[in-house]
């Protein structure tokens, strides 16, 4: 049965900052209970694949019980290797054709958005939500490219024709001027990942969250 869509408050896991896998699947179990509503994992360097095919295993095992669906950035194998509920791709990733031609009707298809061309060129009738960003500046993601800033972020929520979230810098002192462009949720690194108090960390958000909309 597929897992629901719920973009309010997305999850991307940062290896490092959670603390290799033990920690992650810990940052997910608390933040799922306090509010998470998508887990993604994101690639990095630091894990090869075998770890990341394990990461992913243990995420899937630990969202086991929960409507709350998870992503894999990129690597379409290990998607299909742990049955993950969706893929998201960059615009360097696999196409949008070929990854939903890779992975079926019945998951999940993100893609990440940066600016108005990228936008313009979307093939929405693939995809199910776009992550626009970064909103501000990041240094989660060392690819990441100029902010948008929340102006910019306005216009593009308004010629969207799918769900969207919004990513990069944003945190609990921003969050509100974020879901007040319209967005449809926010997506979040270090504003949980890494956090002495990842219960605390992920309340403060979801309850910014529900008070801006």
């Amino acid at each position: 049965m597929k897992k629901q869509l719920d973009l309010t408050l997305y999850l991307v896991l940062d290896p490092l900052l959670c603390g290799g896998i033990s920690g992650m699947v810990n940052t997910t179990k608390i933040a799922v209970k306090n509010g998470v509503t998508a887990i993604q994992l994101r690639s990095e360097k630091e894990l090869a694949g075998k770890d990341w095919y394990q990461a992913a295993l243990a995420l899937k095992e630990a969202l086991s019980d929960t409507p709350i669906p998870l992503f894999i950035n990129d690597h379409v194998d290990i998607a299909l290797a742990v049955n993950a509920d969706g893929v998201h791709i960059g615009q360097s990733d696999l196409p949008a054709d070929v990854t939903r031609q890779l992975i079926g009707k019945d998951k999940w298809l993100g893609l990440s958005i940066s600016n108005r061309q990228q936008l313009d060129t979307t093939p929405w009738q693939l995809i199910d939500y776009i992550g626009i960003g970064p909103i501000f500046p990041t240094t989660t993601k060392k690819d990441a490219t100029a902010a948008l800033g929340t102006e910019q972020l306005t216009k593009l929520v308004e010629l969207k024709q799918r769900p969207a979230v919004a990513i990069g810098g944003i945190d609990e002192n921003n969050v509100t001027n974020v879901i007040q462009t319209g967005i449809d949720g926010v997506a979040v690194v270090s504003a949980i990942c890494g956090k002495k108090d990842i219960q605390q960390a992920t309340l403060s958000l979801i309850n910014k969250i529900k008070q801006a909309k």
